[in-house]
């Protein structure tokens, strides 16, 4: 079992991925995995967890191709969400890689900006510069993602939401800087 939030981001985290073979069991074991640490996360998490196990691998891998990569507005680019094509996103970029690179947490296909890699190093943040970081940063991108679905229930809506409980609930919200504040901030100057 989960003794601690960091390993709670890397679980919610890794169900943003790709489906492919250990998808289901990956899935069906979050809920348990989370729920020590966040039970409310864990609670929205159940209804994913209960689509993902009646669904082959493909449909699966079908259903998170159109969802995220053909409908730009559920994009899972932090960055993207927050600045789009501005030239602050590409800071933002550098400064994730940085921090990724700091923490020693390994990269992938994805951008860095990627919730599957926002969350990890969120979890892994000094926690006043959690906080800020997911008031200024994750909580505003999570809700424009969420938002994007619109009123008809999508499964991958319930991930979405789950991470989103879990963020508010273990990181308050000060003001803060939008990026990870041991980080320079970006010049506001043009913003």
């Amino acid at each position: 079992m989960m003794q601690t939030a960091t390993v709670l981001h890397d679980v919610l985290a890794g169900l943003l991925s790709y489906p492919a073979a250990g998808f289901h069991a990956q899935v069906a074991a979050a809920p348990a995995e989370i729920r020590p640490v966040c039970a409310p996360a864990a609670d929205r998490l159940a209804a994913f967890a209960a689509f993902v196990e009646r669904q082959p691998v493909s449909e699966l891998e079908e259903l998170f191709t159109r969802t995220f990569d053909i409908n730009p507005a559920c994009s899972l680019e932090v960055g993207w969400h927050l600045f789009g094509e501005r030239y602050e996103r590409g800071d933002f970029l550098v400064r994730m890689r940085t921090h990724m690179r700091a923490l020693d947490l390994p990269e992938s296909s994805e951008l860095p900006d990627h919730l599957g890699h926002v969350l990890p190093v969120l979890g892994r943040l000094p926690r006043e510069e959690a906080e800020a970081f997911a008031a200024q940063s994750c909580l505003p991108a999570l809700d424009k993602m969420c938002e994007a679905f619109g009123p008809e229930p999508h499964p991958y809506l319930d991930l979405l939401e789950a991470i989103r409980t879990a963020v508010r609930i273990l990181h308050s919200a000060p003001d803060g800087g939008g990026v990870p504040p041991s980080t320079p901030a970006p010049d506001q100057g043009g913003a």
